[in-house]
């Protein structure tokens, strides 16, 4: 016969579990959409983690969609094959050569990647682009800038369908013009666009960074949109926040009901967020 004693670790286990019942019946059947940053695809524990935590959320009744980036890696095949490249004001000029590798790498190698590690852990998930069935149309952004696209159209049915079928989707950050092209797009952009297009419950932005910091440096962990555009005036939020703070308002502006940029080095930062009290990063409603 074996006999086990309970563990501290045991009950705050069984604990834990319990407070977060009022957060999973809040998001049964909701829609949240995660946007995966570059950097942290690198790390084979990061990402076993993560996929672990996008399964749970399906299993719980939440209907996650991935939108991932590929930054780190697009930089490392360029350099391996010679193509040098060019930013303006921090977004990525994407010539013809480019973008070729730009598709390879997000929709091959990174995109195939995420949807191994979540089926590793025993989801459902399916790889695709914006290009797939027109999930996403986009317009140039700026001439200057080549091949990076601006979202105009979202087709959501294409995502919803695969919900129906219990599927997780991993998108590429990739989308079609209307003559055919192949557009490199923001991956937060891409992320809030599909949010948009979604109506969802909420967008969540991994990313490097503990959240939105007020001016004496603390992290503020909930905004209204009016707070934000007066922090940015104030450049209180400024750098590599600003994009994702402009992210965060289209999408509350668009349907999305909340929008919280997250600490995506923090292990399980996904399920803190929506699950906890305390949350994990800063939020942004309308």
């Amino acid at each position: 016969m074996k006999t086990r004693t309970m563990t501290r670790d045991d009950i705050a286990t069984a604990r834990t579990l319990s407070e977060a019942l009022p957060y999973l019946q809040r998001f049964n059947d909701a829609i949240v959409v995660v946007k995966f940053g570059g950097n942290a695809m690198g790390d084979d524990a990061a990402m076993a983690t993560f996929a672990r935590d996008i399964v749970l959320l399906r299993q719980v009744g939440v209907n996650p969609v991935v939108v991932h980036g590929g930054g780190p890696m697009i930089n490392e095949l360029l350099g391996k094959l010679g193509i040098t490249t060019e930013f303006v004001n921090g977004k990525r000029v994407t010539d013809a050569a480019t973008v070729e590798v730009v598709e390879m790498v997000l929709s091959g190698l990174v995109n195939k990647r995420i949807v191994q590690a979540i089926n590793a852990q025993g989801g459902k998930a399916v790889g695709l682009s914006g290009k797939d069935a027109n999930l996403i149309l986009c317009d140039p952004e700026d001439p200057a800038l080549g091949f990076v696209g601006d979202p105009v159209e979202v087709n959501p049915a294409v995502l919803t369908n695969l919900f129906g079928d219990d599927m997780i989707p991993v998108v590429a950050p990739l989308g079609a013009g209307r003559n055919g092209e192949t557009y490199n797009i923001n991956g937060d952009t891409a992320a809030g666009a599909i949010a948009a297009a979604l109506k969802a419950d909420r967008l969540l932005l991994l990313t490097d960074v503990a959240g939105v910091k007020d001016a004496s440096g603390e992290i503020v962990t909930a905004l209204s949109a009016a707070e934000v555009e007066e922090m940015t005036r104030a450049g209180t939020i400024s750098g590599g926040m600003i994009p994702k703070t402009e992210t965060a308002l289209f999408a509350v502006r668009n349907g999305v009901r909340a929008c919280t940029i997250v600490d995506g080095r923090v292990p399980n930062a996904v399920l803190l967020e929506l699950f906890t009290d305390h949350g994990a990063g800063s939020m942004i409603r309308a």
